[in-house]
């Protein structure tokens, strides 16, 4: 496209050569004036509107204004909303560890006035010399983010060590180290000795508390009975009680039994009565300890239980 200009003050004409680049340019140029003109009075107008007396316009900006403070307060009640429920999950993690707080000192023995549980810690101190503020929306989510990840990583850890200090109570429990008698004492060691019928040297594979007929046993830890009747190897009226791991206790020459195979029995319950049935010289109880089948000496898990 091509434009002539024409003057008075030029000597000659003058040929403008517009192609197709600098036509759509120059174009656009004309059409953006309207449009900017339009956006700046609208513009001055909002920003002018309070001393201008045009209530239209004074509707619109308070509709405005409005709209952006629900938007606003929309966001911080749905942050409020999301904060709550956090702090709920958080009150019923501390119940838990609570809970298992307590568990934890019955199975230690601490002294429970040493960790109460159902009572916030102590705090105090004298006041900072650097001014209080107070903590930003943002500051708070990040708190109770920190507390949560705190919660969790303590609630994981005490975890394991309950299940830690379960596992040493179970197997202070099931280990056979309680006394089968409260009364008698020993009339015959675990080892060589000579044999009270045939005077020759014979291992004996367990313990004899010497005691009256009718005294009561107990058994030395918890389990399950595996056996409960008249044996003909000699051992008489005989219990015995499976306490997991392969260890097996056995208790003979007993007047009577009080517990039939498959019965759970706990550590110190009445099982039995002393007796003199079998192969035995006098009334008196034959303790036994087995691991894997091999006798064991019974003195050394009494004398562990102190």
């Amino acid at each position: 496209m091509n434009i002539i200009i024409v003057s008075d003050k030029l000597s000659k004409s003058k040929t403008l050569v517009l192609d197709s680049r600098k036509l759509a340019l120059l174009l656009s140029t004309w059409l953006a004036v309207p449009v900017l003109v339009a956006g700046g009075l609208f513009y001055y107008t909002l920003t002018r509107s309070v001393e201008i007396d045009n209530p239209y316009l004074r509707s619109l900006i308070i509709e405005a204004q409005r709209e952006q403070l629900e938007k606003h307060q929309a966001s911080l009640q749905a942050s409020l909303n999301a904060m709550a429920v956090r702090v709920g999950q958080m009150q019923a993690q501390t119940t838990r560890l609570d809970a298992l707080g307590e568990r934890l000192v019955k199975l230690s023995g601490i002294n429970k006035q040493e960790f109460r549980f159902d009572q916030p810690p102590a705090q105090g101190g004298p006041e900072g010399s650097v001014p209080q503020r107070s903590l930003t929306q943002k500051e708070l989510q990040q708190q109770i983010d920190a507390l949560a990840a705190k919660l969790d990583d303590r609630s994981d850890r005490l975890m394991v060590l309950e299940s830690m200090f379960m596992e040493k109570h179970l197997s202070k429990v099931t280990i056979p180290s309680a006394p089968p008698v409260k009364a008698g004492w020993y009339s015959s060691n675990f080892g060589w000795r000579l044999d009270p019928f045939t005077g020759k040297n014979a291992f004996h594979e367990g313990v004899d508390f010497m005691a009256e007929v009718g005294t009561e046993v107990h058994a030395a830890a918890g389990g399950v009975v595996i056996y409960s009747q008249f044996n003909t190897s000699g051992y008489g009226n005989l219990i015995e009680i499976d306490h997991g791991n392969g260890m097996v206790s056995r208790y003979a020459h007993l007047s009577r039994a009080f517990v039939k195979e498959g019965d759970i029995v706990l550590r110190g319950q009445k099982i039995g009565l002393v007796g003199n049935t079998g192969r035995s010289t006098g009334p008196h109880l034959h303790f036994e300890i087995r691991i894997g089948g091999a006798p064991q000496n019974p003195a050394r898990f009494l004398q562990a239980q102190g």
